[in-house]
């Protein structure tokens, strides 16, 4: 008996203890001794614990880690609610907060609703980060962006702002260089990209940048462009969309592609001048990422592009760029004229009354009335000037109006003279019975 005390790890005390959590390995010797026949009171003098502890330590046949009791808190019965608020309100604890306050009427410190929606807070993250891939059909979709990096040229360091457009199904790219990034160089860049792919997609997917988007919903997903691009798609054919706030990683291929250009197409180039860069860029489109082998495709761009996507593009079919074209719809005025800002310029007559649509496009201004183009002008850069193409007011009775201006109307020729009307004087004085 002596040897089995003897045995016990930890060794009897005068002192009991009073602190109910023992170590694993007393909980064990507990466990022994009272296999051994050991009653509980002389198993707790023998280790300087309480009876009602050994007592515990039987019945629960182990040792067991100390569960901290679990308090009420204030935040209890809301985690529903608490979710909710923290996506609509995108993360932002802080207007949760305040959410708390003025529609619960409960006052918590930042701290506390930080630690309430911590769970909250790493489910928005792993969503943020997990992108699912899927692979667009040949001509569906454009992707672009703009990327801003520093390059030298010429004596200075220059910031460029690249405008990369990437098809989705063929991994081609295009690159232009611009100096800003206002809607006319977004604009530009997609009317080029066209040009370059030698046609449009059906849809143009775009980052929420407010050169191009007005509103974006991000609780309901409800898109509102700006009237220009909204303008701009119509007249071009394709379908905006805009990827989720804050998930510019929906725009996967496009965010690949202008770290692809940043990091191969500029980084550590010096060029001489702006042309000499946008010389560059378009070399490097044709020599080097047109005909790389892609990672995802295993392909080389240009080879996709050719095989399956090109044939599917809508043609461009002549149309000029879109901020050079005006549509305007014009009632045709009683002098035959049409008013473009502050000018007049001149139709048939016949459309005098009638309305008329109007084109302003590479300096001119050009007339259309159904299906046929009735009249065509140089656009005038002055102001109240009037344009007049005299074959306009042919058969007009009475052209000399008052209201048209000498050097705006057609030349009225003499009358031929007639022989019969215009005989010598002679000839009236005899039928008359002699001169006076």
């Amino acid at each position: 008996m002596e040897n089995v005390r003897y045995k016990v790890l930890h060794s009897a005390s005068t002192t009991r203890r009073k602190d109910l959590m023992l170590q694993p390995d007393e909980v064990a010797a507990i466990l022994r001794l009272k296999k051994l026949g050991w009653g509980s009171k002389t198993i707790a003098r023998e280790l300087g614990i309480s009876k009602n502890t050994v007592k515990s330590y039987l019945k629960k046949k182990g040792w067991v880690s100390y569960q901290t009791p679990k308090r009420a808190k204030v935040l209890d019965g809301l985690e529903d609610w608490l979710e909710e608020a923290f996506r609509q309100h995108l993360g932002n604890a802080d207007v949760v907060r305040q959410e708390l306050l003025s529609q619960h009427k409960i006052d918590v410190s930042l701290r506390t609703v930080e630690r309430a929606v911590k769970p909250f807070r790493q489910q928005l993250q792993a969503a943020a980060k997990a992108t699912l891939r899927f692979e667009t059909p040949a001509g569906k979709q454009l992707q672009i962006d703009f990327g801003t990096t520093t390059v030298g040229i010429a004596d200075e360091k220059v910031r460029v702002h690249l405008f990369v457009a990437t098809l989705g199904f063929s991994r081609r790219p295009f690159v232009a260089a611009f100096r800003h990034e206002r809607q006319s160089a977004w604009l530009r860049g997609l009317e080029g990209a066209f040009a370059h792919f030698g046609g449009v997609t059906e849809q143009v997917l775009v980052d929420n940048a407010k050169a191009l988007v007005r509103h974006h919903n991000a609780k309901t997903r409800e898109v509102e462009f700006n009237d220009r691009f909204h303008a701009f798609s119509t007249y071009w054919g394709f379908t905006p969309k805009a990827c989720a706030p804050y998930r510019a990683r929906t725009k996967g291929k496009d965010e690949s592609g202008v770290k692809y250009v940043k990091r191969n197409a500029v980084a550590g180039r010096h060029f001489d001048s702006w042309a000499q860069l946008e010389a560059h860029l378009y070399w490097w489109m044709r020599k080097v990422a047109d005909i790389r082998i892609h990672g995802t495709t295993g392909e080389r761009p240009i080879d996709r592009f050719k095989r399956e996507e090109a044939q599917v593009l809508k043609p461009l079919e002549g149309r000029p760029p879109f901020r050079q074209v005006r549509e305007l719809s014009r009632r045709v005025n009683s002098e035959a004229c049409v008013e473009v800002d502050t000018n007049c310029y001149s139709v048939p007559w016949h459309l005098i009354g009638n309305q008329v649509t109007v084109q302003v496009a590479d300096s001119q201004v050009i007339v259309i009335f159904g299906q046929d183009t009735v009249a065509c002008h140089a656009q005038n850069q002055g102001q109240r000037q009037r344009i007049i193409d005299r074959k306009h007011l042919e058969g007009i009775v009475g052209a000399t109006q008052p209201h048209l201006s000498p050097d705006s109307l057609p030349e009225i020729p003499p009358p031929e003279p007639d022989g019969e009307l215009l005989r010598p004087l002679s000839d009236y004085e005899a039928i008359a019975g002699g001169a006076w």
